[in-house]
């Protein structure tokens, strides 16, 4: 049972507070995903994040394929970090810590992801060729979508995205 691991930081110029309200709010996913992977929030977005929290998105991450995609939001420290990990999806185990730290001029964004693909043996082979390059794809999108929205804070390690 192979699990991997997602480590992305990226660097922001704006108060931990903004950082907070845009990433905590499960209606800027949206935003923040590329637009190919039709990414609808069925429900679950209407109040402000809380643990227990479960939200349903519907993607389409390859070919047209549509997942209904079920997390929780399993823990919360306000401005500091929260927790979501799916339920039912198209990953065997998925669970994601996003960590927020103030910095000189601005914010620091740490995702750290555990996920297993499904399949056994067959999903081991394809994650080098589809799933890790998939994963690597939608967080640089992020990036680049979050430097629109909220511009970029040129220090050392600006952004990293690695994978273990």
């Amino acid at each position: 049972m192979k699990i991997y691991t997602l480590k992305a930081k990226q660097n922001l110029p704006i108060s931990i507070e903004q950082a907070w309200d845009f990433l905590s709010d499960p209606r800027n996913l949206k935003t923040i995903t590329p637009d190919y992977m039709g990414f609808e929030i069925l429900s679950g977005a209407d109040r402000q994040m809380y643990s227990g929290q479960i939200i349903q998105y519907i993607v389409t991450p390859i070919s047209g394929i549509k997942n209904k995609w079920v997390t929780e939001i399993t823990h919360v420290k306000d401005k500091q970090y929260f927790v979501d990990e799916q339920r039912f999806g198209p990953y065997a185990l998925w669970h994601h810590k996003h960590f927020l730290k103030e910095i000189p001029g601005g914010v620091e964004m740490e995702d750290i992801i555990d996920y297993k693909v499904p399949f056994g043996i067959l999903g081991q082979l394809v994650h080098p060729f589809l799933v890790k390059p998939k994963l690597e794809e939608i967080f640089k999108y992020r990036e680049k979508k979050l430097i629109e929205l909220f511009g970029s804070l040129k220090t050392e390690n600006t952004t990293q995205i690695l994978f273990a």
